[in-house]
């Protein structure tokens, strides 16, 4: 492996790889229900995004629960059932080693908030409506 993935750069088309089928089979485990806890079964799970390390041996998922509630006790949840779902992933994919899974909030939803709110603040709008004329003439 070059260094530039060792040192954090761009991800090798491996990583992104496995982290896709890692994503697929997380998805697939948790609306098939295969876990039986409280928390998760009262909530819709989404598995946006998965990050690989550059040996393969651990999987970060990021999580969201559907509308962006109680996202601290689905965390919890998917942690106290984390073997259970690496051993369950690791049958659906075949590796050399089965990756640590590590559970974290995604924060993608937010961020794209945040941005709709800039592009339709006030200011912005204001910008946008002025006359081409008047923006070249300052």
């Amino acid at each position: 492996m070059s260094r530039v993935h060792q040192t954090g750069g761009e991800p090798s088309q491996r990583m992104l790889r496995v982290a896709e089928l890692i994503r697929h089979s997380m998805a697939e485990l948790l609306t098939r229900g295969a876990i039986n806890d409280p928390v998760l079964d009262a909530h819709v799970i989404t598995v946006p995004k998965v990050q690989m390390s550059p040996d393969l041996k651990l999987a970060t998922v990021f999580v969201m629960p559907l509308g962006g509630k109680d996202v601290q006790p689905v965390i919890e949840a998917l942690d106290r059932h984390k073997k259970f779902l690496r051993g369950e992933v690791s049958r659906k994919i075949n590796l050399k080693f089965a990756p640590e899974v590590r559970f974290k909030v995604d924060t993608a939803f937010d961020n794209s908030a945040k941005i709709d709110a800039l592009l339709n603040s006030e200011k912005v709008r204001r910008d946008l409506e002025r006359p081409a004329d008047d923006a070249s003439e300052k």
